[in-house]
């Protein structure tokens, strides 16, 4: 049973007047989805009911149903794989051969425990919100779908053993389009550097993180992708000083041509890893065979743990 790494949220950016005049969006869709999440394990723990096996479930005096599987079953404090993948989790053989497409997207609103579930939410809140504030709940909504499908169709590729579940490769595609957001409005940000090196540490120390037995990664990389590239078409602002111009005599254009060709270009190499990417999936390609190195991107082996993918 594969999660996803928590991950130390980003810290705000610092704006200038421009970007400011634009972050006047109330947050509320962050919250909803916390919510939700939140509600899908508490149905998923319901159902799970470890009494009713008769282990030796973590809490059982006073959770009852809801208590959680055993500690060296389930560390995360959390449900059975089984049932884990009755309610969507990410499967290779039933997304491929059992025409349940569906899981590429339903994996993403479940989570391995309470300890996986905390640590996703909490990263979304300090993630999210603030993005949401800045550009609205439907670009952000957006991105926080597409790359946790993204994440999900390169993970399927490579990964064919257990179950596969977690938020995070949708949180890796908001990180991504932070990063995107930084570099396509470069003039409107105060403090561009010291941000993006904040970015660039952050998103490092987690992907490395992923190389841990049991720790999707690859969920990661294809969310961290999606969300960057999305970030160029969705993120994308009017260039520093066009909305100071007199109303009726605006002499700058809106975008920057850099800011257009990178939309396009991230458009089509969208299009183009989404096409290919589904059409390797579903003809039940092994990303592993085209890769013979791709399968330490997700675990390396020590003297420590071994790999299992």
């Amino acid at each position: 049973m594969a999660s996803n790494a928590p991950y130390v949220p980003p810290s705000p950016f610092d704006y200038d007047h421009a970007a400011a005049h634009e972050r006047h969006h109330w947050s509320w869709l962050v919250p909803l989805v916390v919510i939700a999440n939140v509600a899908m394990f508490v149905v998923v723990m319901f159902y799970n009911n470890c009494p009713r096996s008769g282990g030796d479930c973590v809490g059982r005096g006073f959770l009852r149903r809801f208590s959680f599987q055993p500690l060296k079953e389930n560390p995360l404090l959390g449900p059975t794989a089984a049932t884990l993948q009755k309610y969507g989790a990410l499967d290779w053989y039933k997304v491929v051969h059992g025409n349940q497409a569906w899981r590429l997207e339903s994996c993403t609103w479940l989570h391995a425990g309470l300890i996986h579930l905390l640590a996703n939410m909490i990263s979304l809140i300090f993630i999210g919100v603030r993005l949401e504030q800045q550009f609205g709940f439907w670009k952000v909504g957006l991105v926080y779908l597409v790359s946790g499908f993204g994440g999900s169709v390169l993970s399927v590729l490579f990964i064919r053993k257990g179950v596969s579940v977690g938020a995070s490769g949708a949180l890796f595609g908001l990180l991504g389009a932070i990063l995107s957001d930084l570099i396509t409005n470069w003039s409107i940000y105060t403090n561009r550097f010291a941000a993006m090196l904040n970015l660039i540490i952050i998103a490092a120390i987690n992907l490395a993180l992923g190389i841990l037995p049991h720790v999707d990664n690859f969920a990661h990389i294809g969310g961290f992708a999606t969300g960057f590239l999305l970030g160029f078409v969705l993120l994308i602002q009017p260039q520093f000083g066009w909305l100071e111009q007199p109303f009726g005599a605006k002499t700058k254009s809106k975008y920057k041509a850099y800011q257009i060709i990178l939309l396009f270009a991230a458009l089509i190499l969208l299009a183009a890893g989404f096409a290919v990417g589904l059409v390797m999936v579903f003809r039940g390609e092994n990303g592993n065979d085209h890769c013979g190195w791709c399968h330490y991107l997700t675990c390396v082996p020590t003297s420590s743990w071994k790999c299992d993918n």
